[in-house]
């Protein structure tokens, strides 16, 4: 379940990359919005299926693990230290960080609230 899922989401992150690449000097906005909407996503899901057997390796640790990407943050951030743009590396850095955590909480919380409305 883990491989099929990651493998749908990392086809559909590598696609995204290509549609919408990122100049060397620029800021990531391809890696900077995969990375939030899919922490927006896992906060959404793991509040409504828990720990289902199938769904949540499926549908979290898979496509949206897949999806989602560290490797491409750091090296993102990486390329814009070797270009010259500290300023950039660390706004990336720091502001990807408190974004994904603020979109899993809100993710969480409309979880909880599609949960309560699905009851």
């Amino acid at each position: 379940m883990v491989a099929v899922g990651g493998a749908a989401g990392a086809l559909s992150r590598y696609g995204l990359g290509l549609a919408y690449p990122t100049a060397p000097r620029a800021f990531p906005w391809t890696t900077f919005a995969i990375n939030v909407g899919g922490c927006l996503l896992i906060g959404v899901l793991i509040s409504i299926v828990g720990t289902h057997p199938v769904l949540r390796p499926l549908l979290g640790t898979g496509v949206l693990g897949g999806f989602t990407t560290f490797s491409a943050y750091v090296v993102d951030a990486q390329r814009l230290l070797h270009h010259g743009e500290p300023g950039k590396a660390v706004l990336y850095l720091g502001g990807t960080l408190i974004s994904a955590l603020a979109a899993t909480y809100a993710g969480h919380r409309i979880g909880d609230v599609l949960r309560r409305e699905e009851a």
